[in-house]
């Protein structure tokens, strides 16, 4: 899975001139969290919603509104935004980004291509990406099978599955202890008990 598969392409952005007041506004009519910052095409900042609330006068300030409205529309986004921006390529692996999202804390990665914005994924983003991997969009039950982590192990699971006329809809796998491993398999309904009871006969622990 591919970053450029799950992305959004022509993301909404502002130029670094743009005033808070309109940023705020553009954010919460397209109910967005965050806006990059172009100029001639390229992409040189971007700007969160948590950003502009923390330069915003809070609600105890002694300004009227003129004077608040009037602050914010002479205070540009450039003045606040981060400059050095975590970018990802759209060639780039779903799984490689969200370590970068990780690593670095934020919730979204500008897509670049060369030095041309073509699109933003988001945390929302990689979760639609964990769900496509697991399945649950589609009919069928999950099953849960502990094994060692030993070569070999994952075409015996596979084997015994076709041999019941089962289909595997998805499948993940995770360590949660050392020398072990746990499938998360999705399988059709057709077969599926069968399957189930085969592994526990050859020793699997298995759950739904």
């Amino acid at each position: 899975m591919l970053v450029k598969e799950f992305m959004t392409v022509n993301p909404v952005t502002v130029e670094p001139q743009t005033p808070i007041n309109d940023a705020l506004y553009i954010m919460r009519k397209k109910n967005i969290r965050r806006l990059p910052l172009v100029e001639h095409g390229k992409l040189v900042g971007i700007i969160t919603e948590g950003d502009l609330r923390e330069v915003s006068p809070s609600p105890a300030t002694t300004l009227s509104v003129w004077e608040l409205n009037y602050v914010l529309s002479k205070t540009t986004v450039n003045n606040f935004a981060h400059k050095k921006v975590v970018t990802v390529d759209p060639d780039s692996t779903i799984e490689s980004a969200a370590l970068l999202m990780r690593q670095n804390k934020i919730g979204g990665l500008p897509v670049v291509e060369g030095d041309q914005l073509v699109g933003i994924i988001t945390g929302v983003d990689i979760l639609d990406a964990f769900i496509d991997i697991m399945g649950f969009k589609y009919p069928g039950e999950r099953v849960v099978i502990q094994v060692e982590d030993k070569v070999g192990v994952l075409n015996d699971v596979a084997s015994t599955v076709k041999a019941e006329g089962a289909n595997i809809t998805s499948l993940a796998m995770y360590h949660k202890t050392p020398g072990y491993a746990q499938f998360v398999m999705r399988l059709d309904t057709k077969g599926s008990n069968q399957v189930i009871n085969k592994l526990q006969e050859k020793g699997y622990q298995v759950n739904k």
